[in-house]
């Protein structure tokens, strides 16, 4: 896309208006409809957390109000049909983002969604969008890439202008410790990454449940309901999942975790009481030495 301004009809409310502003870190794409303020927003998120996962198969659905669900698959289609047995409601009217490129088998999975993000669209894939009025964001800018494109991000508020640098925070082999006896499985610590790099690009307090790299329930922007709220949706398929929070835990989360049969915690620290009762509770715990908080 060329630099140059966008008016946007609307902003988020019909009484505001907004501008679209295209500048030198704006990644190549192209959009089949014209995008409001909701779908730029959605599309931002979604696109922080499906460029963690660059070199394989997943994806994710994304609303205006967060991220609803994520999952990686040996094929696309695996990946997708996760998405939406883990948040199957969300899912009719989200924006989807993935990671390759989008036949016409797949289009049919994705009419109902709002929006379809991807690297390429096959020539069939396309015709069945047009065809059932689906829009659809071809994603030229590798997702290998896409963080290099991450500005400073802005706030201007009445009490005056805040900015920080994005947060492009990655596991440190030095810091990422198992401090229980208890020890993960292999498997264990693939699902803990990948629900920590979910958790990640959820809004505060997030907790993201997770099991052979899906995720099962996301909670997020609660306070000491969290974690009630992402067991209670995920059910049964807590049992021997990985659970991922971007803050410590109290020794009361640790209890509700272990109600529902967590078998492993990704937490930014943990004190010898949680670590402790963790070894108590056959519960394997892993600290990263570091927070992810997003408001």
């Amino acid at each position: 896309m060329q630099n140059d301004e966008i008016q946007i009809t609307t902003g988020e409310n019909p009484s505001q208006t907004a501008v679209f502003e295209l500048n030198d870190k704006t990644i190549d794409y192209e959009t089949s409809k014209n995008l409001t303020y909701s779908d730029i927003i959605t599309l931002y998120k979604g696109l922080n957390v499906i460029s963690e996962f660059y070199d394989v198969l997943g994806a994710a659905t994304v609303t205006p109000t967060g991220i609803c669900a994520v999952s990686l698959g040996k094929t696309l289609e695996e990946a997708v049909t996760n998405v939406m047995d883990s948040n199957p409601i969300d899912f009719m009217s989200s924006t989807i983002l993935l990671t390759n490129e989008v036949d016409s088998d797949l289009a049919k999975l994705l009419k109902e969604t709002h929006i379809v993000a991807a690297p390429k669209f096959t020539k069939n894939a396309i015709e069945y969008f047009d065809t059932h009025d689906v829009c659809y964001v071809t994603v030229k800018t590798p997702l290998k890439d896409y963080k290099k494109y991450l500005s400073n991000e802005v706030l201007v508020t009445p009490l005056g202008t805040l900015t920080q640098a994005p947060n492009l925070s990655e596991l440190d082999k030095d810091c990422f410790k198992v401090v229980t006896k208890i020890k993960p499985t292999v498997e264990q610590v693939e699902d803990a990454v990948f629900a920590w790099k979910v958790a990640k690009h959820v809004s505060s307090r997030a907790i993201v449940i997770a099991k052979d790299l899906k995720t099962t329930a996301i909670s997020q922007s609660l306070q000491s309901a969290s974690m009630e709220y992402a067991l209670d949706y995920s059910c049964d398929r807590s049992k021997e999942a990985v659970l991922a929070s971007d803050t410590n835990i109290t020794l009361h989360d640790l209890n509700v975790a272990a109600q529902g049969r967590i078998s492993l915690l990704i937490l930014p620290s943990a004190s010898k009481e949680i670590v402790d009762n963790a070894d108590k509770l056959n519960m394997a715990v892993i600290t990263t030495g570091f927070t992810n908080i997003l408001y």
